[in-house]
């Protein structure tokens, strides 16, 4: 991926680490678009990133995806790069089966949101010459969190939906570059993971994310040093030990 010169759609830019990335890659010299449901929020980021537009996307309703791509390119025909980043994680207690309804806004929201919108706005980057689809995955694809079972398995599916969209893709213009988060100072969970120490600072983040796609521009995946125990666990043969590790932890 090219760090400059493009227009980037990023979901969930108002917070954590969609806002992070955005204000990283307006400062890059690129046209950023972010999307969320939170027009205040919205507003307060481009308030202080001049340059940086906003949309309203309710990234659960499938309607509003559609709308929301065709607007999307009408308002910025250069757009060339989208990054799929809008998600929730909410604990879930499964033998008190009373997980469903947040299941399912789990699976709307990290799942099938990014595949809808991704699908609306693939004929318009394959007309691209030069565009780049951006799926923000999360460590726990690859070893998950027992509290957070939907939230894991949204995870690992779409580690696997990029590795098959990027199969797909192949002879296009159009790349597939999966971002893989460890767990990160933000507000995912609540106010207390922003500042709990176990966490990786979102800046440090944010830089490491921004280096590698700068330096490694062939990259098919950006694993930060923090997650590669979580991303490399099956293959170092220590999947069951990182496993019991990271429940102990969070459990």
């Amino acid at each position: 991926m090219k760090i400059s010169g493009n227009t980037i759609l990023i979901t969930g830019g108002g917070s954590g680490i969609g806002r992070a990335l955005a204000e990283a890659l307006h400062a890059k010299g690129n046209k950023v678009v972010i999307a969320g449901r939170r027009e205040a929020v919205l507003d307060a980021v481009t308030a202080a990133n001049p340059g940086m537009e906003s949309m309203l996307l309710d990234i659960q309703d499938e309607a509003d995806i559609a709308g929301f791509a065709r607007q999307a390119v009408e308002r910025f025909p250069s757009l060339n790069a989208v990054i799929n980043n809008a998600g929730i994680m909410k604990p879930e207690n499964l033998p008190a089966a009373d997980n469903l309804a947040i299941a399912e806004e789990t699976i709307a929201t990290n799942l099938l949101g990014p595949i809808r919108l991704t699908t609306a706005l693939l004929p318009h980057l394959l007309k691209q010459p030069q565009a780049t689809v951006l799926t923000v995955s999360s460590g726990l694809a690859f070893v998950p969190l027992a509290i957070a079972p939907t939230y894991s398995a949204t995870k690992a599916a779409i580690h696997s939906w990029s590795i098959g969209l990027r199969e797909q893709l192949k002879h296009t213009s159009v790349e597939v570059i999966e971002i893989a988060p460890p767990y990160v100072q933000t507000e995912l969970m609540g106010p207390h993971q922003a500042v709990d120490p176990a966490a990786m600072p979102l800046a440090d983040f944010t830089n490491e994310v921004m280096t590698t796609l700068e330096t490694q521009p062939e990259a098919t995946e950006v694993i930060v040093e923090r997650c590669k125990p979580l991303r490399f666990a099956e293959i170092s043969g220590s999947f069951a030990q990182v496993f019991a590790g990271l429940n102990a932890q969070h459990g």
